[in-house]
């Protein structure tokens, strides 16, 4: 049901100042250093590196210096709407309680990556970013009850939001949905046919049709559209999460984000929550929370964490495509068929936004942004 598979398990971000992609790494001390696989932030299984070899290659071709500046100047288009789109149904759906306006922290234990980071944050200015520069004690401040020995300071993104549950987020749109009539149902699809006056869809406890029909389904969407002949570099990059209980020792206001680690500990309703970075494996591929563990050991010099909420940590997909912008636009090979996923690690961020898009997109509206950028047809050749 809405709000169960990746939005669940996210950082709980509404990423306004996300306005830079993720490229494959191209330089030799970066490939060296993730080679190991040891890391917090980026993991790897040779059965995934083989089996998303093509995807894995283009990625690293579309992540050229020159590229990715383009790349990012239409991905920015998509962002800057973020949060107004979220407003906007949280408003309809009554789910303001869940949203905090206050931020987060990104966090730097090196010298030269906060003065990286400080010139990006000043140039992201130009894209309506805000920020304020955090010295250490100003940091301590901010989250007394945090240890930041091996930190130097952080960046304070001010326009950005947290969300205390987005699963509870993601459900409150859903249920504004059926207060509007809309159906929600939880089915498996077995099978997608071209009719001619629509579209058949069978699944394992009914047959539904439709004049027009929407592939939103995340990791899952080449599933759907491949015996329909498409198939897209669509590869999923998993990330793990676990909460434990909140103490007057460990109270924190702001999700924090190791900028040197890769990964997020944020205030939730469950409680503290610790998510990582990436790993890039199979979608049906067995748990391996080797990335989580050292995660976790990091994590608890920072804040004292005791008490597991959960008795085994979460795991999820992000659906990514190789030039690190989202599907959204109408499928090239049949009428009345749109497409609107590959979203990465922004598809919570992006949703209401997409939403909007693609319901421009069936009633023939003008679009809010150009979508050429994002159509499947630029993997076509």
């Amino acid at each position: 049901m809405p709000g169960s598979e990746t939005s669940y398990g996210n950082a709980g971000l509404i990423q306004r100042e996300a306005i830079h992609t993720h490229p494959f790494p191209r330089q030799l001390t970066e490939m060296i250093r993730v080679l190991p696989n040891q890391g917090t932030d980026i993991r790897y299984r040779i059965p995934a590196i083989l089996r998303y070899h093509q995807a894995l290659l283009q990625y690293w071709k579309y992540s050229t210096p020159a590229s990715v500046k383009k790349i990012e100047s239409e991905w920015q288009t998509l962002i800057e709407h973020c949060t107004s789109e979220h407003q906007t149904m949280i408003s309809a759906s009554g789910a303001d309680e869940l949203i905090t306006r206050d931020g987060w922290l990104q966090l730097h234990r090196s010298e030269e990556t906060f003065k990286e980071a400080q010139a990006s944050a000043i140039d992201a200015r130009n894209q309506g970013v805000e920020h304020n520069v955090l010295n250490l004690e100003e940091l301590k401040a901010m989250e007394p009850r945090a240890n930041f020995d091996g930190f130097v300071g952080a960046i304070h993104w001010l326009n950005s939001w947290q969300v205390s549950n987005p699963s509870s987020l993601v459900k409150a749109y859903a249920k504004n949905f059926q207060d509007m009539q809309g159906t929600i149902k939880e089915n498996d699809v077995k099978e997608i046919v071209k009719e001619a006056d629509g579209w058949k869809i069978t699944t394992d406890k009914d047959t539904y049709y439709s004049d027009k029909l929407v592939i939103a389904a995340g990791p899952w969407s080449n599933d759907l559209i491949r015996p329909l002949g498409y198939n897209l570099p669509l590869f999923p990059m998993r990330g793990y999460h676990q909460h434990f209980k909140v103490t007057d020792k460990n109270t924190i206001h702001h999700s924090m984000f190791d900028m040197d680690k890769g990964f997020v500990m944020g205030p939730m309703q469950q409680g503290i929550r610790i998510t990582t970075g990436a790993e890039m494996t199979t979608m049906n591929a067995p748990k391996n929370f080797g990335q989580l563990q050292t995660v976790l050991k990091l994590a608890r010099k920072i804040l004292p964490l005791e008490d597991a909420v959960e008795s085994e940590a979460w795991a999820g997909s992000r659906p990514c495509m190789p030039d690190m912008k989202p599907v959204i636009g109408p499928a090239d090979k049949h009428d009345n068929l749109w497409f609107a996923f590959g979203h990465s690690h922004q598809g919570f961020t992006l949703g209401p936004m997409t939403g909007r898009l693609v319901e421009e997109m069936i009633h023939n509206k003008p679009a809010l942004v150009d979508l050429a950028p994002f159509s499947a047809q630029r993997f076509s050749n």
